[in-house]
């Protein structure tokens, strides 16, 4: 009887065994992230780095390819992709655009075999959605993309409507919005920026270089998106809002209540750990074509961002422009094709 008790206790215990020996074999869960930043920090993306002439004023014509083609609307040199919908693209774009969707940049500059360091010009309607495309070629290796400055609102004032709607270089109203809630646009000192923990998140891939590829990819697939900055004006305390110029600016043209003024984002230094990856925050610029470009570094990274449509421009045009601070200033003109 006793050695009947005994083998039953033994083969009570085999399960538990089989189960410590199966969990000792488990790899442990690596947070993707600290492989991620290495990798980047490694490879000089950091976003200082990649934030270095990466837009193109239509205006000033010797910035884009050496000159614009006045004659043909055409810009030597540059392989162009406009990411705009297929009917504002049939509406008038620059001669030999491609036209496709944000998503598929990366795709396409890889499927047609683009060098990697062949001058590419990504259009849109305003430049905002244009950074972040731009943004993906450059964490991928196409250094020499960039941004066609004010997208074809300022190429062409048949597309101006956008820039014109939430600027205030026709309607003043629109584009000095903060007059309409001075208690939340306001000029005082900037509140402490805190120092979060870094963000955690998982990756079916163990190579740096594999998990940038999915996440830039993954961040492209979400789609682009701003916030309203009439909303944002209307309840600022709502939102984490991160000012996204330099300090002095932040005092002089004022800023949301409460925004956090981060004039460098970086993991250099471990800047980065200002911005919380617990919570969706707002960054702003002058125009939200910076933002545009910060925003979708960030969320590669694993943070929650979302730029603030049109920046200062919706909110303090008349100021910005007296003091010839990035606001938008019309259309040059260059001839468009409509086939």
């Amino acid at each position: 009887m006793k050695k009947l008790i005994n083998l039953a206790i033994l083969l009570a215990f085999v399960p538990l065994l089989f189960l410590t020996s199966c969990k000792e074999d488990e790899p442990d869960v690596v947070n993707a992230y600290t492989t991620l930043k290495s990798y980047m920090v490694t490879n000089n993306l950091d976003l200082p780095a990649l934030a270095v002439s990466w837009i193109v004023d239509p205006k000033s014509t010797n910035q884009v390819g050496g000159c614009v083609d006045s004659v043909t609307g055409t810009i030597p040199g540059y392989t162009i992709y406009d990411i705009r919908s297929a009917s504002d693209f049939a509406a008038g774009h620059i001669k030999n655009a491609t036209n496709i969707v944000l998503k598929d940049i990366i795709s396409t500059v890889t499927n047609t075999a683009i060098a990697k360091d062949a001058k590419i010009l990504v259009v849109c309607a305003t430049g905002q959605t244009a950074g972040q495309a731009v943004m993906a070629l450059r964490l991928l290796g196409w250094k020499n993309a960039v941004v066609l400055k004010w997208g074809m609102a300022g190429w062409n004032a048949t597309h101006k409507g956008l820039w014109v709607a939430n600027s205030g270089i026709e309607v003043a109203a629109n584009g000095n919005l903060a007059e309409t809630n001075p208690a939340n646009w306001v000029k005082t000192a900037a509140p402490a920026t805190g120092s979060f923990d870094e963000p955690v998140w998982t990756s079916t891939s163990t190579d740096g270089a594999a998990i940038l590829q999915e996440r830039v990819q993954a961040v492209l697939d979400a789609g682009f998106s701003t916030a309203d900055g009439a909303a944002v004006l209307a309840s600022p305390a709502t939102y984490q809002i991160v000012n996204y110029w330099v300090s002095a600016d932040y005092l002089t043209f004022g800023h949301f209540s409460g925004a956090y003024n981060v004039p460098t984002i970086a993991l250099a230094g471990d800047l980065i750990k200002a911005f919380d990856p617990s919570k969706e925050e707002l960054v702003y610029c002058y125009t939200g074509q910076t933002s545009s470009i910060a925003t979708f570094w960030l969320n590669v990274l694993g943070y929650k961002t979302k730029g603030i449509g049109f920046g200062a421009n919706r909110m303090v045009y008349t100021p910005l422009k007296t003091a010839y601070k990035a606001t938008y200033p019309g259309a040059k003109n260059w001839a468009v094709a409509t086939n």
